[in-house]
C-alpha cells in the first residue's frame, strides 16, 4: 500500500469511528451499527455481543436507559494497519453526562476497534473496551 493510499484509508477508518460516536451523541442505535459487519462482535465489561443485531439491541436499550442523555468523548491513541485490508484503532473514550466537558476516570475506557475492508469499504469487525483505571483505584 502506498503512503498516500494508507493516509486515505486511515482517514476513512477514523470517519467510521467518528460516525459511531456521533450516533452515540444522537442516541441513534441504527446509525451506531451502520458500519458494523453483520457478524461483528463487541466485548464490554460484563457482556459479549455476538452480532450487529445484538449490538443494536444493547445500544437501543442503553440510549433509552443507562446512557440516556450522555455523550461520548473520544481520543484516538493509535491506528495500526495489519495489512491492506485490516486495521486496529486504539482510543480513549469518556462517557459525559449533561453539563460535563470531561469524563472522570471511572467513566473512561480504553477501546480496541478492529476494522476490515470488504468490497472496498471499511467496516467494524470487533470492538472491546476496558476501564481506564483498575477497580478501586482513583
Amino acid at each position: 500500500m502506498t503512503t498516500e493510499a494508507q493516509k486515505q484509508d486511515e482517514a476513512t477508518i477514523l470517519d467510521v469511528v467518528k460516525g459511531v460516536y456521533q450516533a452515540w451523541n444522537d442516541a441513534d442505535p441504527d446509525a451506531f451499527v451502520a458500519e458494523y459487519f453483520d457478524n461483528a462482535s463487541a466485548i464490554l465489561p460484563g457482556s459479549y455481543l455476538k452480532s450487529r443485531q445484538e449490538i443494536h439491541g444493547a445500544m437501543a436499550f442503553s440510549f433509552s436507559g443507562p446512557l440516556k442523555g450522555t455523550r461520548a468523548s473520544d481520543k484516538i491513541l493509535d491506528v495500526r494497519f495489519l495489512n491492506d485490508e485490516a486495521a486496529v484503532v486504539i482510543s480513549e473514550t469518556g462517557v459525559l453526562i449533561p453539563g460535563e466537558t470531561e469524563a472522570p476516570p471511572e467513566r473512561t475506557v480504553y477501546a480496541t476497534w478492529v476494522l476490515a475492508k470488504k468490497g472496498g469499504k471499511w467496516q467494524l469487525a470487533a470492538y472491546s473496551n476496558s476501564p481506564s483505571v483498575a477497580p478501586g483505584q482513583p
